[in-house]
């Protein structure tokens, strides 16, 4: 799964969990659900929920009855720490470290490195009002303001 995928299916897979009410192990939502819903493969699921569960946002329990549940109400999990869970921003990039010697070269890779910081910690900074609950709701709040480009 590449890098700028994860962030989405580690926000669909919480907001299942929460829509599912899977808030303990009874309720566990095994890895081909959540895959079926995204759609995508369970392995990828597996990949994203191994990140999530490191983060402590949530459980999961392998084998056939196994599954993953939320460890906190879906009002408390804002996408932050959902982006921070699965590495950041990354698909960003990092820039390359430029040729010695050039005076554009030996300039720019820091320069690059300060907008990529300024571009995740204004992601950041946005992604910390929006929580798992506001994604399920209709027109919460912290969305109603943004609008979708056309397509």
């Amino acid at each position: 799964m590449s890098d700028s995928q994860r962030f989405p299916v580690a926000a669909h897979t919480l907001a299942y969990l929460a829509h599912k009410g899977a808030f303990d192990a009874t309720a566990a939502a095994p890895s081909s659900v959540l895959a079926a819903s995204i759609p995508t493969n369970p392995v990828v699921i597996r990949r994203v929920t191994a990140m999530l569960s490191r983060a402590g946002l949530i459980a999961t329990r392998p084998g056939a009855n196994g599954g993953a549940w939320l460890t906190r109400g879906p009002e408390t999990i804002t996408l932050d720490e959902v982006l921070k869970a699965v590495n950041g921003c990354a698909h960003l990039g990092s820039p390359p470290a430029g040729a010695k010697g050039c005076p554009v070269g030996q300039h720019i890779p820091r320069q690059v490195a300060k907008a990529l910081t300024a571009a995740e910690d204004a992601a950041a900074h946005a992604l910390s009002r929006i929580t798992i609950a506001d994604l399920l709701a209709d027109n919460p709040a912290s969305l109603s303001a943004i609008r979708l480009p056309a397509a």
